[in-house]
């Protein structure tokens, strides 16, 4: 009796684990979709320090200034569960989409030092683009 005890150890871990993965997984509705999630928050400067070392995040530096958005269509390498900064300066209010898996928005307004943060979950290229402005900030293939 033992010996089956020992055996069944193991698959009940795996088993346990396959369905907290799986109650993890689902689909979002599109309400849910636009959002900010867990993984998408709106940070002041303090918290930047505190929650991540440079070295950990791939930061984006946003101006808009007189329609004119500085980076366009810039191309950058990121990570799975990177943090994604976005540090913007606007003259104008507008909306940064993210299109990845979970989708992001924020809401810009026309003030200085805004700062944005959000993960990826899935591989693929993800593009950053202004609502408004209709522009691709970036696209970033995240591995």
């Amino acid at each position: 009796m033992t010996r089956t005890v020992r055996r069944s150890g193991p698959i009940l871990i795996v088993t346990a684990a396959a369905l907290v993965a799986a109650a993890c997984g689902g689909s979002q509705d599109s309400e849910e979709a636009t959002s900010p999630s867990p993984s998408a928050s709106t940070i002041s400067p303090s918290d930047m320090t505190d929650q991540q070392r440079p070295t950990d995040r791939l930061t984006i530096d946003i101006t808009i200034e007189a329609g004119t958005v500085t980076p366009t269509n810039a191309r950058l390498q990121g990570k799975v569960g990177e943090p994604i900064v976005l540090r913007v300066n606007s003259d104008a209010a507008d909306e940064l989409h993210v299109h990845s898996v979970p989708e992001h928005s924020f809401r810009v307004e026309p003030k200085p030092g805004q700062q944005f943060q959000f993960t990826v979950d899935v591989p693929g290229n993800v593009d950053i683009e202004l609502h408004d402005l209709n522009r691709v900030i970036a696209s970033v293939q995240v591995q």
